[in-house]
């Protein structure tokens, strides 16, 4: 049996649920502060026409102007493995700690987070990747868009 879902990753699962609903990429994202949920999205590049909208940005865009001294107390959690574009994000705005859903469909730039001092947990949560398997599966162009292929 496996062990349960960390809930906060489990709200991020249920943003990337919402986008494929709605017929996008299903990659969804939270951010944390202080136990609390004050951000969350999901990527929306399909839905708005968006060249930025990944999960990650979404998620930033909702919570708002933040003060640095809020971001410095945040943890980030994605389902799947931040870009470059995302991981810049992270890194300008000082969030200190990442949760990865999986990195087994698309390794982002963890690498780029470590080299700027940014802990990163990678879990590789199977219902995480069933869903990206799945949509990668069912939709390799749009996946390939995404990504920059």
């Amino acid at each position: 049996m496996s062990d349960p879902i960390d809930p906060f990753l489990a709200a991020a699962l249920d943003e990337a649920r919402r986008g494929m609903a709605e017929g996008g990429i299903p990659i969804g994202s939270v951010l944390v502060c202080d136990g609390e949920i004050i951000g969350r999205g999901h990527n929306r590049r399909v839905q708005k026409g968006s060249s930025i909208l990944h999960a990650e940005m979404d998620c930033l865009e909702n919570a708002g102007r933040l003060a640095a001294s809020v971001y410095h107390r945040c943890t980030i959690y994605t389902t799947l493995s931040p870009c470059p574009m995302c991981s810049g994000a992270i890194v300008l705005y000082g969030i200190p700690h990442v949760v990865v859903g999986e990195n087994q469909t698309f390794l982002g730039s963890e690498d780029y987070l470590r080299a700027n001092a940014i802990q990163v947990k990678v879990v590789q949560q199977p219902e995480c990747i069933d869903l990206m398997r799945r949509f990668i599966a069912q939709n390799p162009v749009l996946w390939n868009e995404d990504i920059g292929v």
